[in-house]
């Protein structure tokens, strides 16, 4: 398929700033402006009550956008992902299970859920029994995922340079500023503060050095950062943030980093190719070519990873065999890729302002239309997976996923090069000229 149809299929989607009092399906028909989502109140009663749409329903009558996490709560999923005979045993206890062996095989039960049956079963009518004996769960026991209101502004910290990348860890709420010669340190308490001094200072390995992108491990207790330098490094935050080790690379650049959910794999995307890194052995896998304007920026998703930069083309590779899988064209720059914490959705911000939304698996793809020329523009989804902060220039929104609800705004003075938000939710912090903002998220 070529180019230009890849990009025709893509479905356009709308933000919305309120709640509007009648519903619909989020996506509508082809190169149509798409109808908002159900209101957000409507959203978080609906997630955690069982949903009784059947799994048989006609996919255009389901929201394709995160339907699993959004309809159906994690017993449903648990079940639609069995297959008859796991269902069947699942609810059968041991005693029942034995009587049945001893009295012969029955037939396969049919859908659950109230689906006709291809033939009568007992064993199907005595899943569907079941499935309704089960008790309701009171709401008042359900934990509701909550998406901010509101950002507010509670500190500045002071790095003295331009802040080029950042990272902030959920667990301890410290704050790692990269830029120019040094990454500072930041706890808590220079946080809600404007003239803190960091709590620790770490020089690069030369003073010319600069850290361009920078990742925290997923249990927050190391950090990976690459830029101008002939080096990625790798640093040990706790007890006291040191460097563990200097991997050499091949390039003289490194523009975006990518960590498995593992942490067992590195990629650093650099012009013409992507290093890939074994963590646990420090040691350089592969240096993998891509094309050369098509390396600004990488992410991993499983067993794929993808590139994307000034060519406007989006490439999905296998990561177990190296092979190139699918390419989009974008029509626009590309900026920076991010996904949602399930793996299942790819997030990629264009130079233009527009955002595509893709599925990693499924040929489902979406197109969130701004249209504003900008310099900088990054995403970042946060670890609950129900809303994502992108930054264009001075402006930060907060967006409901999947209903694409403004949640917040927020215009800063200068221009914001990166950003990024605590895994526990509570801040968000954005790098610019010479200093890094400190917003705590309102719910």
């Amino acid at each position: 398929m070529s180019g230009e149809k890849e990009e025709d299929l893509f479905r356009i989607l709308r933000i919305y700033s309120e709640p509007e009092p009648e519903s619909s399906d989020i996506f509508s028909q082809h190169e149509q402006p798409l109808q908002h989502e159900q209101p957000l109140q409507h959203q978080l009663v609906s997630h955690h009550r069982p949903s009784q749409v059947s799994p048989c329903l006609p996919e255009s009558q389901l929201r394709p956008v995160y339907q699993e996490l959004s309809t159906m709560t994690q017993l449903q999923r648990d079940i639609w992902g069995l297959d008859t005979s796991e269902l069947q045993a699942t609810w059968f206890s041991e005693g029942e299970i034995g009587k049945a062996a001893q009295a012969g095989p029955s037939p396969p039960p049919g859908p659950v859920l109230d689906q006709p049956c291809c033939s009568s079963s007992s064993g199907s009518s005595m899943v569907r029994s079941l499935l309704r004996a089960i008790p309701p769960v009171p709401d008042k026991l359900v934990v509701r995922q909550r998406t901010p209101r509101g950002a507010w502004k509670v500190g500045t910290l002071c790095h003295g340079r331009k802040v080029s990348a950042i990272a902030v860890s959920g667990s301890t709420h410290h704050v790692y500023t990269c830029g120019t010669g040094y990454i500072r340190v930041w706890d808590e308490s220079a946080l809600q503060a404007w003239d803190k001094f960091p709590q620790a200072q770490l020089d690069l390995q030369h003073p010319y050095d600069c850290v361009l992108t920078c990742k925290l491990f997923p249990d927050e207790r190391s950090l990976i950062t690459g830029g101008k330098a002939q080096t990625l490094t790798l640093w040990d935050l706790v007890p006291t943030p040191r460097v563990r080790t200097n991997l050499a690379s091949t390039g003289t650049m490194c523009h975006s980093l990518a960590i498995s959910s593992d942490a067992q794999i590195c990629l650093a995307c650099f012009k013409g190719f992507v290093e890939i890194w074994d963590l646990q052995n420090q040691i350089l896998i592969r240096k993998h070519e891509v094309p050369i304007y098509g390396s600004r920026c990488v992410d991993i998703t499983g067993n794929k990873f993808w590139t994307g930069g000034e060519d406007t083309i989006l490439y999905s590779w296998d990561l177990r065999n190296y092979q190139r899988l699918h390419q989009y064209s974008l029509q626009n720059e590309i900026v920076s890729i991010t996904h949602d914490p399930s793996e299942e959705w790819l997030l990629v911000a264009m130079r233009n302002s527009n955002i595509m939304i893709l599925h990693t698996h499924r040929m489902e793809k979406f197109k969130v239309i701004i249209e504003r020329f900008n310099f900088f523009h990054n995403l970042k989804f946060a670890s609950c997976g129900n809303y994502f902060v992108t930054t264009l220039d001075e402006t930060i929104r907060g967006l409901a996923a999947p209903s694409l609800q403004r949640l917040f705004q927020v215009q800063e003075s200068s221009e914001i090069f990166c950003c990024d938000v605590s895994t526990d939710n509570k801040y968000l912090v954005t790098g610019s000229k010479n200093s890094a903002t400190v917003y705590q998220l309102l719910y």
